[in-house]
């Protein structure tokens, strides 16, 4: 059986970790969605529509990949796209409390959603979209960090 999971964050921006647990996930998983939130309390390097479409361009190459925007609970949307699990990236154990309390509050939510745990490949551990910012800001080289078409949309923005 094919399932649908649902793959979410802010992806401010998507880095070559995030496209890493993207393409890991297309692999075991029959349909991803990437659900780009909508979260009014950051304050965002890349509008969420610019967001949406950046996930859109990095992902083009997986045929069963769509990204798309949203907003308010993951659990409700995660229902609206039938979505029989959430896939979330876990760094290391920082992430590990918050990613379990998270994943049994979107259970609760919905009634039933699991979520599948992937740690990043070795490459991309360290790496976080707030490492990314901090070194775009400093007008340090990110090529190495993000997909292409977000080094191009960061280079529009200089």
């Amino acid at each position: 059986m094919s399932y649908t999971v649902i793959y979410a964050g802010t992806f401010d921006p998507m880095t070559n970790g995030h496209l890493d647990i993207i393409e890991r996930a297309s692999e075991l998983f029959g349909q991803v969605i990437v659900a780009v939130a909508k979260n009014p309390s950051k304050q965002p390097l890349f509008s969420f529509e610019e967001r949406t479409a950046l996930v859109r361009q990095s992902c083009a190459h997986l045929a069963n990949v769509q990204a798309v925007g949203f907003s308010g609970l993951l659990a409700d949307f995660a229902k609206q796209h039938q979505a029989k699990a959430l896939v979330r990236g876990i760094r290391g154990s920082d992430d590990i409390e918050y990613e379990i309390q998270l994943a049994q509050l979107n259970d609760k939510l919905s009634g039933r959603l699991d979520t599948v745990f992937l740690p990043p490949s070795v490459t991309w551990r360290y790496l976080s979209s707030t490492m990314v910012r901090e070194i775009y800001r400093h007008q340090g080289d990110v090529a190495q960090f993000v997909p292409n078409a977000v080094l191009c949309a960061l280079k529009e923005k200089e």
